[in-house]
Parts: structure tokens; C-alpha cells; sequence
């Protein structure tokens, strides 16, 4: 559940960002893919930490 989260903030983040640089919309969505991917590495990692710890 984290992870998707993680992935769905990265998406809105990168969206956001790509849109404020005037992107088109194959900029908009690369952008997302890649926030979204690397979020969700984040999140991953972050769950394998709450899931040790406990």
C-alpha cells in the first residue's frame, strides 16, 4: 500500500513539474512515469524498513 502511494505522489509530482516547465503532453507523462518509478523505488524501500522493524 505504501509503495502505490509513494508511486501516486511521484506521479502527480512529476506531472506538476513537467507542466509548470511547459511541457507538452508526452513531457507531462514521461515526466509522471519517471517520478512515479522512482517514488516507488522509495516506497519500497520504505516498506521493507516498516516490515523489518516491527
Amino acid at each position: 500500500m505504501i509503495i502505490i502511494a509513494f508511486g501516486l505522489v511521484g506521479a502527480v509530482i512529476g506531472g506538476f513539474n513537467a507542466k509548470r516547465r511547459g511541457g507538452t503532453k508526452l513531457d507531462v507523462a514521461q515526466y509522471a512515469a519517471a517520478y512515479a518509478m522512482a517514488f516507488a523505488i522509495v516506497g519500497l524501500f520504505v516498506t521493507v524498513f516498516f516490515s523489518r522493524s516491527v
